[in-house]
């Protein structure tokens, strides 16, 4: 079941706008993943030698961490192309499916909050006005020195475990994009090793201060987080007009776009389609909601 979920969240981190941690949170693992992120550190190392690999094994919650690792290894390699071309020839669709799944997910998140207070209301807006604002940005080119990559390596991975913020659309707004994808075409290893080392800092001293806000205020991180997934919303609207693209290793792709009303559409809004599977999306969320409760009963 672990690797189910490591493969519906290695899917979401294909599609730039979608993160994996808001699958990570409606699936009802995200506090464990970042606990289990967290706890890889010196002192947990040092068990090994201590009382055996096995201590070791157990503290790092390596079952959950390995299965999980698993499905997003098994989706990257076997979906990424199926969501890329879906993306590619029926964008409203896929985009209104994902629409409705992040819809209903913004509940989900926002019922796990016990007390309203002002606190939470204000973090609530902040997370949603952040979140928007960085879906309206456009690309910017950088130069791909490996101070800079390091630091876009970090930040990704930051954002790629937030929900509502996605990983790869960060990458695009740092100008690091067509850089990586240029990587990986021509095998640049300094370059990926460099990105993959960032990535690792980020997600270790990330994942700690996650650890310490929910353990402190876990509430007002939790109306942060719903903010930031309510913001994103903008990035995964089905109906786009392109304002920038590029050719980039052979194939056209889009680096700044708006949102536009159905009808204002250039184009086939498929509205029809479009709205069933927004609310396939919808459903499929407060299915697994119910499963996850009756479950815990």
């Amino acid at each position: 079941m672990i690797t189910l979920k490591g493969v519906a969240m290695g899917a979401a981190d294909v599609v730039p706008g979608v993160s994996g941690g808001t699958i990570a949170f409606i699936s009802g693992i995200y506090e464990e993943l970042i606990d289990s992120i967290s706890k890889v550190n010196l002192k947990t190392l040092k068990l090994w030698k201590q009382e055996g690999f096995l201590s070791m094994w157990r503290e790092l919650n390596a079952n959950f961490l390995v299965s999980l690792l698993i499905g997003i290894g098994l989706s990257i390699v076997t979906l990424a192309k199926l969501i890329r071309h879906l993306l590619e020839n029926h964008p409203i669709l896929i985009w209104s499916f994902f629409f409705g799944l992040v819809l209903a997910s913004i509940i989900y998140v926002a019922k796990q909050i016990t007390r309203w207070n002002l606190g939470g209301i204000i973090l609530l807006l902040t997370g949603t006005f952040v979140a928007y604002f960085i879906t309206t940005l456009s690309p910017q080119t950088a130069d791909a020195s490996y101070p800079y990559v390091f630091m876009s390596g970090a930040l990704a991975i930051c954002a790629m475990i937030l929900p509502g913020i996605s990983g790869s659309f960060i990458l695009l707004l740092l100008g690091m994009y067509k850089p990586v994808l240029d990587a990986i075409h021509f095998r640049d290893f300094g370059l990926l090793a460099t990105l993959m080392l960032g990535a690792i800092v980020g997600l270790l001293s990330f994942s700690r201060l996650l650890k310490w806000l929910f353990d402190h205020y876990e509430n007002l991180t939790l109306a942060l987080l719903t903010g930031f997934i309510v913001g994103s919303l903008n990035k995964i609207w089905p109906w786009k007009e392109v304002l920038v693209s590029e050719m980039i290793n052979g194939k056209l792709k889009v680096l700044d776009e708006k949102s536009v009303l159905p009808f204002s559409y250039e184009g086939d809004h498929q509205l029809g389609l479009a709205l069933l599977l927004a609310a396939s999306g919808f459903l499929f969320i407060l299915f697994l909601e119910r499963m996850a409760k009756k479950k815990k009963e």
